[in-house]
């Protein structure tokens, strides 16, 4: 079912290797895509990182409309495989003159990210926060309902709308 959306799906480069400087590059240098005022992000886990890698190195003049950020986190949680997810330190200022908003989706029960990430990045984002109960880190693990996340569709609505 459409809703009317363009919409661009990236393969990250070693994904079983998260790297920030990497994922950045991959993602700026792409000549189909330009992020602009009318763009919405996306990303889960390590790619909610990534968004917040990306704003950090986006033009000086390039806005875009909203983030929409599942279990996000802060650092490498303590593993040595997302070190490098971190390879510089947030400047939320930088981030907050390049997005409109932030949304920060996150479960009560999530085995890897507690509250505490998602809040500490909200806060300093200025973001919104919106907890849901019982759905762990939001990936099949918790249940094939996350083969698909439909409700996702009223957060990005939210950001269009203001």
């Amino acid at each position: 079912m459409g809703q009317g959306y363009s919409v661009w799906l990236p393969q990250l480069p070693a994904a079983d290797r998260p790297n920030g400087a990497n994922y950045t590059d991959f993602l700026l240098s792409n000549k189909h895509f330009k992020f602009n005022k009318e763009t919405v992000i996306i990303g889960h886990s390590s790619g909610a990182v990534e968004i917040l890698n990306l704003l950090q190195r986006l033009p000086a003049r390039t806005k875009i409309k909203g983030a929409v950020l599942v279990s996000a986190f802060k650092d490498d949680l303590g593993w040595e495989s997302l070190s490098d997810l971190f390879d510089t330190t947030f400047d939320f200022e930088k981030m907050k003159k390049h997005c409109g908003k932030f949304i920060f989706l996150h479960s009560d029960d999530d085995p890897y990210v507690s509250l505490e990430h998602p809040k500490y990045l909200a806060s300093q984002t200025g973001g919104e926060l919106v907890t849901f109960y019982g759905q762990g880190h939001f990936n099949t693990d918790t249940g094939p309902q996350y083969k698909q996340f439909p409700e996702i569709l009223q957060f990005i609505e939210e950001i269009i709308k203001n």
